[in-house]
């Protein structure tokens, strides 16, 4: 990466760097300092539910790195809010997403077909999709669940499957793995209800794509949800952790009168709000008077170009 920027100092006039918690932060650090050795202004923009208490236990670094950006860019109000003590001027750009790669399916008269997308990893909880499926198939039981996501090794994917065999689930669940990008909308359109079960969460591209395609989600109310979903309108949030709250949120899906259809309706309309037709030209401005507050030409040619480096 640091080479890359070096090597490439003359086909950019701005970067834009991905910042995340843990270990991803030093490669932050780093394109920041290889930036700074080029003489090329950059655009920091902060991702992941966990970076505001990860900020907390290292808020020299945090603030170093912020402070030598151009400008600092955030795509949600939670993290704008959260990671204010470390830069008072961050800029609230939504994550973009191409809208129109997700069909619209109405959810009207629904199926107990559960959705799950994300890496299987402790802090999206994995488990707890397991113990909803099983607290409704005394209703439902035809209800299914999939499970798509790579595995990142911490164990999760083992405990869902023997979660599932324990509670008598395993033949009603499916784990594909991890799909390509490309696929994810054929996988969503299986599903009617889309289960976010995470204790960390910013704004989820995930969610947005369920939202796009029309599902019906019911999320838990941790970090950066509250200010993405609107509770009774596009999506029903309930406490983290609490199987049996998100199984009862899922039941009120599937009997309620009309309510299907609302959330359904509403999620589309949330989502397109994402559309990149929305949020790249906010971008264009933003990296365009990035270049014309440095006015700096080292003779090389200069595209604004969106060179992620983190």
């Amino acid at each position: 990466m640091v080479s890359f920027v070096f090597r490439k100092r003359r086909n950019y006039a701005v970067a834009q760097v991905d910042v995340f918690s843990g270990r991803a932060f030093l490669w932050a650090e780093a394109a920041a300092w290889a930036l700074r050795r080029v003489r090329r202004p950059y655009v920091l923009t902060l991702h992941g539910g966990n970076l505001p208490a990860w900020s907390r236990r290292h808020p020299k670094r945090v603030r170093a790195l912020l402070q030598g950006a151009a400008v600092v860019t955030t795509p949600s109000r939670y993290l704008q809010e959260q990671m204010r003590p470390y830069r008072s001027d961050l800029v609230l750009l939504p994550n973009g997403l191409d809208i129109a790669r997700y069909p619209l399916r109405p959810r009207r008269e629904l199926q107990p077909a559960l959705m799950w997308l994300r890496a299987f990893h402790e802090i999206y909880n994995p488990t707890m999709a397991v113990h909803v499926l099983a607290a409704l198939a005394h209703d439902f039981p035809d209800a299914r669940l999939i499970m798509v996501g790579p595995d990142k090794g911490d164990g999760s994917l083992q405990r869902v499957l023997k979660t599932a065999e324990e509670l008598g689930v395993g033949a009603h669940l499916e784990t594909p793995g991890g799909v390509p990008k490309s696929d994810v909308p054929v996988w969503l359109d299986r599903g009617d209800v889309f289960l976010n079960t995470t204790n960390v969460d910013n704004t989820p591209v995930s969610v947005i794509e369920a939202l796009a395609c029309g599902l019906c989600v019911v999320s838990t109310n941790v970090g950066g949800i509250p200010y993405l979903l609107e509770d009774g309108v596009d999506a029903l949030v309930v406490p983290p952790n609490d199987a049996e709250a998100m199984a009862q949120a899922v039941r009120r899906v599937l009997t309620e009168p009309g309510l299907a259809e609302r959330l359904s309706r509403n999620a589309r309309a949330k989502a397109e709000r994402f559309d990149w037709s929305v949020a790249l030209p906010k971008w264009e401005v933003l990296l365009r008077s990035v270049r014309g507050r440095v006015g700096r030409d080292d003779g090389g040619s200069h595209d604004i170009q969106r060179a992620q480096l983190g």
